[in-house]
């Protein structure tokens, strides 16, 4: 199985691949997509599509695990996000692969343990539950591979619970 993680934002949308065979998961590739605050919205927009498209076309994952956005102190922070995920669930979607969505909290307590881990501590579990010489950066990207390892940590009974939306 091939998972894409995703953190996206409009200034930085994190990537990650992670392969699953058995109980090994091994990193393929990650990083960030990164647009410039002067390119107006609906370019950032439109860059992160394509870049998340050609990820898909290069890496033909089997589903992609994306963080939910977080509402916090800042709605406009929120909106952006949430914006940014319209766009990676849309390439996602026009190519027919299935989208799991998983909160900070799910994320944090697959990879580490404890879902209020500190973005260090994520960095430095991602490392070392894909045998990676050092921890991946940036935190975004980092980001993006917790998504996907939660992912792959997820058993099919919980997906499907979580899909006819009732708890394990």
């Amino acid at each position: 199985m091939v998972i894409l993680g995703l953190d996206p934002g409009t200034a930085s949308t994190g990537y990650g691949i992670v392969t699953v065979a058995g109980s090994r998961l091994r990193s393929v590739d990650f990083g960030c997509i990164r647009t410039d605050a002067h390119t107006p919205p609906e370019e950032r927009l439109a860059a992160i599509a394509r870049a998340v498209d050609l990820l898909l076309e290069e890496h033909e994952p089997t589903a992609v695990a994306v963080e939910e956005v977080y509402v916090g102190g800042n709605p406009r922070t929120a909106l952006a996000v949430g914006q940014a995920r319209g766009a990676v669930l849309t390439m996602a979607g026009l190519r027919y692969i299935p989208v799991a969505e998983y909160s900070v909290s799910q994320i944090k307590t697959a990879v580490c343990g404890y879902g209020r881990a500190d973005k260090k501590q994520v960095q430095t579990m991602v490392g070392a539950v894909l045998g990676l010489p050092k921890p991946p950066t940036p935190d975004h990207a980092a980001d993006a591979l917790a998504a996907a390892i939660c992912h792959a940590s997820t058993s099919p009974l919980q997906a499907s619970l979580k899909r006819a939306g009732l708890k394990a």
